[in-house]
């Protein structure tokens, strides 16, 4: 069963988190997904995925500097494990995740919560519209387990006062799930 780890679970000029990152770790194969300053994956990936298309200077940088393959918005397949991005909307893609009989969504980004994230044992979101539309739309999709991230100045007022979302949890940086 794969384990998976956040790197990071803010938005990118967080001043409190790293940047949204996943580490999903299959047997000796290790993928990246997201991330940035502070949170890119380990040099040893097999693959460095991104959420959209654009050019990604920083992460290039990172990338050359230790020998990893370039971030790229593409689909990932090594044995049981299939990573493949899927729309979330507005440019912005997710990635399911899925080894056997057990399936993980990386969504931080969408317009409205994916329904190709339905039934997931996991899902990993950000809170788009609202925490608790997000989490009701898991709900009705009947994700199993759901982790915010991409954590933004409404979250982390949340956090801070003490709420728990209405459905889900909050993620945190160095985090680690199963599937």
């Amino acid at each position: 069963m794969p384990r998976l780890m956040l790197l990071g679970v803010g938005t990118a000029g967080s001043a409190r988190f790293a940047p949204a990152g996943l580490l999903v770790e299959y047997g000796h194969t290790r993928v990246g997904i997201d991330g940035g300053a502070g949170s890119e994956p380990p040099e040893n990936v097999d693959a460095w995925l991104v959420s959209d298309g654009d050019t990604h200077p920083d992460l290039s940088r990172v990338a050359r500097e230790t020998g990893m393959r370039e971030p790229a918005l593409e689909p990932f397949r090594h044995g049981a494990l299939h990573i493949d991005p899927l729309p979330a909307g507005d440019g912005v893609y997710g990635y399911r995740i899925v080894a056997g009989h057990h399936s993980a969504a990386w969504a931080p980004a969408f317009g409205g919560f994916p329904e190709w994230a339905a039934k997931a044992d996991l899902a990993f979101a950000g809170p788009g519209p609202g925490v608790a539309a997000t989490a009701e739309a898991a709900r009705r999709l009947e994700v199993r387990r759901l982790v915010f991230v991409l954590l933004d100045e409404r979250a982390c007022a949340a956090m801070d006062a003490g709420e728990e979302p209405p459905f889900g949890e909050w993620g945190e940086e160095g985090g680690q799930y199963r599937m």
